[in-house]
């Protein structure tokens, strides 16, 4: 039988796809001179969190001196600042930092993961690279079968997301759309935490604290 543990393996032994393999150990070996110490992960980055979640979280992929150095995705980064605070703040973890995969951080009814599990260059996986790594999310969310409510962090997220749940007729993307699903299940979606958006305005503390307010509203209904 399937489980998270054997996805969770599957995923950390893939070599799918050359370009990712290559960029992904390139940047472990050169390191940033602020983590000249780590010792890089340089592997695919896993989701982790509840199995019961009702709530999941799938960003675009996992940062290269993020997760791509930490072996936890969102962690290490300002994204995941932003993420974790929120979670923390809407109930969802039981702390407001993620720093490294021993830092106690917890997750309650929520569960983080990707489209893509390796750092791409630039931040860009390919169509391709997305494809070979969508059966992983697939796998992720027949295995979270509590699941109601995924939170789609930017546009390539909330675009994949909805081709693999077969959603034909699919709200355009924009921060805080909501497409619902056939069984009550929803979809929102949500600018990404990036410096892009957050460093610019586009996105601030507030509207992404709505969002995950959102989410525990929705879960609640259900």
């Amino acid at each position: 039988m399937d489980s998270l543990d054997q996805l969770r393996a599957d995923i950390i032994a893939s070599r799918k796809c050359p370009r990712l393999v290559e960029w992904r150990e390139q940047v472990a070996r050169e390191k940033r001179a602020a983590f000249r110490d780590w010792e890089y992960w340089g592997r695919p980055v896993p989701g982790f969190g509840d199995p019961d979640a009702r709530l999941v979280i799938v960003g675009l992929a996992p940062a290269a001196h993020g997760g791509n150095r930490t072996g936890r995705i969102f962690t290490g980064d300002r994204s995941g600042d932003w993420l974790f605070a929120a979670l923390y703040g809407a109930g969802f973890a039981n702390q407001p930092t993620s720093e490294h995969r021993d830092d106690g951080l917890r997750l309650t009814d929520a569960y983080v993961t990707a489209v893509v599990h390796c750092a791409p260059p630039g931040n860009r996986p390919t169509i391709e690279e997305r494809d070979n790594c969508t059966p992983y999310l697939e796998r992720e969310l027949r295995l979270l079968a509590n699941w109601r409510v995924i939170v789609a962090l930017g546009g390539f997220a909330y675009v994949s997301v909805t081709q693999l749940l077969g959603l034909r007729r699919r709200p355009p993307f924009a921060h805080g759309v909501e497409a619902g699903l056939p069984d009550g299940r929803t979809l929102i979606g949500c600018y990404h935490p990036s410096q892009q958006n957050t460093f610019t305005g586009k996105l601030t503390v507030p509207m992404f604290d709505a969002v995950f307010a959102r989410a525990r509203t929705l879960i609640g209904q259900a």
